[in-house]
């Protein structure tokens, strides 16, 4: 029987997030509904940030309270801060059932930190422990995302040694699985198959997913040499979702329908429809304007 591959799908959070439309709620909850009827065993619907920073994400709420929870999905948000679990978990303590995992990030490199957080590395750090400690009194998931894996738009290439240290931040808060995210998509094979070797010797392979971006056109053969190294857990955007904040035009987010069928032809199973992806990318490209 073929190995599986986890398709974990971030299309409606970290897709949309970029896209300048401002996409109506009724059409978010139809994606994400249409996406838990694929076969997709995790997909990321919202995040409870700043709505002044990112207004696309500021119904985060009403999208949740508004899914069809008639799947065996897992459903995940992320939250930056206290501030953001206080006003996720007003919502969520109130329905029977919801998301069931939170996602928390860090950055990799200082710079990016500075800028996206305005903190440091360990500051980040420190914020994000009380918010670790209210997902696991509520008996939620962690899941931990590592940004700039391979490079910074601001200090350049990332040392893997950085990505480690990061790697064994997050994981000193909770033995929480960690996403790889090469956030500006300029990793290569070789810079991406040295930070993985550097981040295996902390973390065991299972608990690592590849997170890669299509900006510099590599992301597929990333995805290849990830899965080479024992990678098995793989993010992916429905519709190629999400443009790159830092390279005005240019793709972000590596398209679902791609990833799969990558992986599948390599030999390993998904347990995802097609035909249910192939009809939610039409919807997503039709949400950024390129149906």
């Amino acid at each position: 029987m073929p190995e599986k591959v986890t398709i974990y799908e971030v299309g409606p959070r970290d897709g949309l997030q970029n896209e300048a439309r401002i996409v109506p709620l009724a059409d978010k909850i139809a994606l994400i509904d249409l996406l838990t009827a694929s076969g997709l065993p995790a997909v990321e619907v919202g995040s409870f940030v700043s709505p002044k920073w990112v207004p696309q994400m500021a119904e985060s709420g009403a999208v949740i309270a508004g899914l069809s929870y008639d799947h065996a999905a897992r459903l995940s948000v992320l939250v930056p801060n206290m501030k953001g679990w206080d006003a996720f978990w007003s919502v969520r303590s109130t329905m029977p059932r919801g998301p069931d995992e939170v996602a928390v990030f860090i950055s990799a490199s200082e710079g990016f930190s500075r800028a996206n957080l305005n903190c440091t590395i360990a500051e980040s750090i420190d914020r994000l422990r009380p918010v670790v400690v209210a997902v696991q009194g509520a008996g939620l998931a962690l899941r931990g995302y590592i940004s700039c894996v391979t490079d910074c738009p601001f200090d350049g290439p990332t040392p893997p040694a950085a990505v480690a240290r990061a790697a064994e931040l997050l994981r000193a808060l909770a033995p929480m699985p960690l996403s790889l995210g090469d956030t500006i998509g300029q990793g290569t094979p070789d810079t991406v198959a040295a930070m993985l070797r550097a981040v295996r010797d902390v973390v065991p392979v299972a608990d690592l997913a590849g997170h890669f971006h299509d900006t510099g056109g590599q992301a597929l053969d990333n995805v290849a040499v990830a899965l080479d190294m024992g990678l098995r857990t793989f993010d992916g955007a429905v519709g190629g979702l999400g443009g790159c904040p830092h390279a005005p035009g240019a793709p972000g987010n590596l398209a679902t329908g791609a990833l799969i069928d990558l992986v599948e032809a390599r030999g390993f199973q998904t347990g995802v429809d097609h035909r249910v992806i192939e009809k939610a990318s039409q919807m997503a490209r039709a949400m950024r304007g390129t149906a």
